[in-house]
């Protein structure tokens, strides 16, 4: 029997050949548009959020107190470890205050992930829709309607009260990460940790709690900087002698802000880009060993 010609083209024509990766490479600089709109708005994006950054790096070691950099010293840095007493006790109540409420933000967040996910009860949909509320709502209402709380139950204001607020505050954000690792969870690893004969606790610490460990970690860490850098809610709670550092900056902007805080803003820039690096490689290490 005679092949047609013409079939024979159009199956040669239709079959994909494998690409070595010179090839693929090549393909994906052909369609590398070093000047598309998409790349400008990258650009436009990443100036908007790091300039300002850059900025303060800058006049942290500016000589003088003014918008103009008159000089480079480290006199900032000088009065910041050695005269300021007060900015470093606002700065050791916000991770006394973050530490903590991420701590149990994260052990609650947890347990009601696999609580919610794994069980059906009643009510199951409504504790779901409420959880999510201090995520959703603004600050100033979840702030506002905290303080009317504390004040109902005649509780004195101060770091227990900023406590109980960031971790209310941040307890759905843990909930969230670590539903979103339950979603991808392989309920078989359960059945043959059972089927080895491990006990409900052994597969909890041993089994379940490494697989889900980075959404855990992801919550705690989102925690730790939702807690650090919350203003409106502490606001709302604080007492006397409860003040962290947002308040502090807050309450020196009557003032003018002090170049202090530029040294300062470096010095935590730089602590949060080392953990975020580390965390990273940490992450990648757990993610690879599932």
């Amino acid at each position: 029997m005679t092949k047609n010609p013409f079939r024979i083209l159009i199956t040669r024509i239709n079959t994909k050949r494998p690409t070595n990766e010179p090839a693929r490479h090549a393909r994906r600089a052909l369609k590398h548009k070093p000047f598309s709109f998409s790349n400008l708005i990258m650009m436009i994006t990443f100036a908007f959020l790091f300039l300002p950054l850059l900025v303060i790096i800058i006049y942290s070691f500016n000589e003088s107190k003014s918008s103009d950099f008159t000089g480079f010293s480290m006199i900032w840095y000088k009065k910041l470890f050695f005269d300021s007493p007060n900015l470093w006790a606002a700065l050791l109540n916000s991770f006394i205050i973050a530490l903590s409420s991420s701590a149990v933000a994260t052990v609650l967040g947890t347990l009601a992930a696999l609580g919610i996910s794994w069980y059906k009860f009643k009510g199951k949909l409504y504790i779901q829709a409420i959880s999510f509320l201090p995520m959703i709502l603004p600050e100033v209402i979840v702030g506002v309607s905290t303080l009317i709380f504390f004040s109902g139950i005649n509780v004195p204001l101060g770091l227990f009260t900023i406590f109980a607020a960031h971790t209310t505050f941040c307890l759905p954000f843990v909930f969230l990460m670590v539903t979103a690792r339950i979603d991808e969870f392989d309920f078989s690893i359960i059945e043959a940790a059972h089927d080895l004969g491990a006990t409900d606790v052994q597969t909890m610490f041993k089994v379940i709690l490494p697989a889900i460990m980075p959404g855990v970690l992801s919550g705690f860490m989102m925690s730790l900087t939702l807690s650090l850098e919350d203003f409106i809610i502490t606001f709302f709670v604080s007492g006397p002698g409860s003040t962290t550092l947002p308040l502090y900056v807050y309450s020196m902007i009557r003032f003018g802000v002090s170049p202090v805080i530029n040294a300062l803003s470096f010095i935590m820039i730089l602590g949060t880009c080392i953990v975020a690096f580390s965390l990273r490689r940490f992450l990648k290490v757990i993610a690879a060993s599932k």
